[in-house]
Parts: C-alpha cells; structure tokens; sequence
C-alpha cells in the first residue's frame, strides 16, 4: 500500500524507544495495534510514550508499554518545547517513532538528540526524519488502525493482529467496583451507555431530544438503567438529554475519569454514541455499539469490534469532515429515531446473557 522503498529501521542495537502518541482518544485507540507491532519488533527494548494527559490511560492500560512521559500543559510553548526537548534528552533515546503527524513532534525529537527518528512526511518534516515513510493520498482514505499500522510496517515493524482486544485487558472485578459506585442499584439488568457530545464540533453530533426519545424507549422496554457520558465539555449537551427524557437517566459526563469511563463502558449491553472517542473505546472493548455518523467518515473512523453498527444518511456533501454545517445538517436531520430503535433493540436481543 505504502511505495516499497521507505528506509527500514534496525532491529539490532535498540534498547530504548520513544513514541509520539496520538492526542485524541479515538486515534489513540486505533494506535494500540501499531503499537503492539513496535513493541513485537522490539521485544526488549525499554519503550516510553510521550502523550498528552487525557489520553495516557489508553497507552497506560491497554499497551505493553514501560513508560508514559506527560506532554503537559506548560510544554505548549517554544520555551516549553525545548524545556521537554532537554528532559527527554536525558533518557539517551535512540529511536523516536512519531504516531503523531505534527511538525512540533519531529523538531522535539530533533531538539532531544535522538538519532533516528520515524514516521509520515506529513507537516513539511520530512528533512527532520531520518527514516521517512511517504504519506500518499491513497493511505489517507484507508481505515485509521491501518494507516498507523502501514506505517510502522513500511518501517520494518513485525505485521500484527489488526483488531483491538481491550476487553481482555479489563480487570472485571474492579470494573464491577466502579459500577457499583455510579448505580449503586443492585438490579441492574440490562445497562445502556449513549454518548451524546463530540469534542471535534457540533457538525458530529445527533440531536439531543433524540437521544433522549431513544433512551426513553429503551428503558422502558429492557427495564435499562441508561448513563449519559462524555468529559465536561458534554456537559451541557448532556444535561439537556436528561431533561428532555422521561426515564431517570444517569447523568456522569464529566464525573468520571477516563479509567473510570473504560470500565463503565465494558459493563454495558449496549453504547450508543457520535463519532467520539468513547464510541472508539465501546468498539474496542466488543461492546454492541451504534455509531451515528453525520459530517465523518466511517471508512476511516467506524469503531472497532464485530458488534459495532453504523448509523448514516447518504447525502451529497457528507463526509465534509467540518466542525460546523455551513448549509443544512441534512446529514444528522435525516437520521431518525426509528433508524436507531431497531438496532439498539436487535443488538441487546442479541447479547448473550441480556434479558428482555
């Protein structure tokens, strides 16, 4: 997929390996399996990951990492950059392989000295890598797990699994801890995450008087105790589902941290979500999940997991990938609540132990 002549990286001689994470939580999901091939090909190497703070209990939890290095707030600067440059320099890296596509991640490699640095010419850095990978247009429109791992491939990294196995990872009694904290209730047969917010923009999100018509219609019928979640940024648009709504919902956007969000996704029968970052960890942990998608494109960002539906109207101008509808949103408009019902109620039918 990738033009064949992209300089390889050794295999011998590399003991200690620094990665540029992604810095949303979808991309670092879809990151886990190139991850997972750095780490095959560099089995005893000692890898570090330099990672915005929101996302590191991804890397944390779900790769088999030896270290997270926090790109904090304070770095956010020139002095910042060069500030982290100096730090990161202590830890005598010699390869660094930026997952991340920004310029800035290839001057702090530069500025730390490490000698062999990786990943797409994207953001004109080309000249500040020394083994770089083309970013073609043809890799751009393919599925973002495959676009990473094309590019640790195309370095030579060992070929891995493509599907994402969070669940395996869960601890399920603590999971289960978690659970109990938020719905103490101790009848919870059935339980339904929805998502409704979106941090990219509002051109991603459904309408919330019909989350809440969906949410209303489920819990009447699976007898489902329903949470609403997403980060603070949701908060507005979350509270408005809860009021629109007939049913009690649990309203935890912004309550939870992301490790808590993790676990309380895998107890769900169900998640119903935007094109989100959530919607990505549902996807991941296996969970029944639709995903509405509107101004995106589920060819490169539909949710891992073969229990994972996308929702979609076929319309001219979608995917536009812009954070606001300059005309009509006919994308969201279209889709209904009966486009939704359906499945949400086939997926819990379908989950093993869900009783209706």
């Amino acid at each position: 997929m990738i033009p064949g002549n992209t300089k390889k990286l050794p295999r011998e001689g590399i003991d200690k390996i620094l990665i540029r994470g992604t810095n949303w939580i979808g991309d670092a999901v879809m990151t886990l399996p190139a991850v997972a091939s750095i780490r095959a090909t560099y089995p005893k190497a000692h890898i570090a990951m330099l990672v915005k703070p929101w996302v590191a209990d991804i890397y944390k939890h779900f790769s088999d990492l030896d270290e997270i290095i926090i790109y904090e707030k304070k770095f956010d600067n020139p002095a910042g950059v060069f500030q982290l440059a100096q730090k990161l320099k202590e830890g005598k890296f010699e390869l660094a392989i930026l997952l991340q596509n920004a310029i800035e991640a290839a001057i702090i490699a530069l500025a730390a000295r490490i000698p062999l640095r990786a990943g797409f010419d994207s953001d004109a850095r080309g000249l500040l890598l020394t083994h770089r990978v083309r970013l073609t247009e043809k890799i751009k429109k393919v599925h973002q797990i495959d676009y990473y791992l094309e590019m640790v491939k195309a370095l030579g990294c060992v070929s891995v699994d493509r599907e994402i196995h969070m669940e395996t990872k869960i601890n399920m009694l603590e999971a289960g801890n978690v659970l109990r904290e938020f719905i103490p209730e101790e009848t919870r047969e059935t339980i339904i995450g929805i998502a409704p917010g979106a941090t990219y923009g509002p051109a991603k999100k459904w309408f919330p008087d019909k989350f809440a018509l969906v949410a209303d219609s489920l819990s009447e019928k699976f007898s489902a105790r329903i949470m609403i979640m997403g980060g603070k940024s949701d908060g507005e648009t979350a509270r408005e589902v809860q009021n629109l709504a007939h049913a009690r919902l649990i309203n935890l956007a912004g309550k939870t941290t992301l490790r808590e969000a993790i676990y309380l996704i895998s107890q769900c029968s169900l998640f119903i979500s935007n094109d989100s970052g959530l919607m990505h960890i549902a996807g991941a942990l296996n969970i029944p999940t639709i995903a509405i998608f509107g101004s995106t494109n589920p060819v490169t960002t539909a949710p891992a997991g073969d229990k994972s539906v996308i929702v979609r109207r076929e319309v001219p101008c979608s995917p536009c990938l812009k954070k606001t509808c300059p005309t009509d949103f006919r994308c969201m408009k279209l889709i209904s609540v009966e486009d939704v019902l359906p499945v949400a109620e086939n997926l819990i039918q379908n989950n093993q132990g869900c009783k209706t």
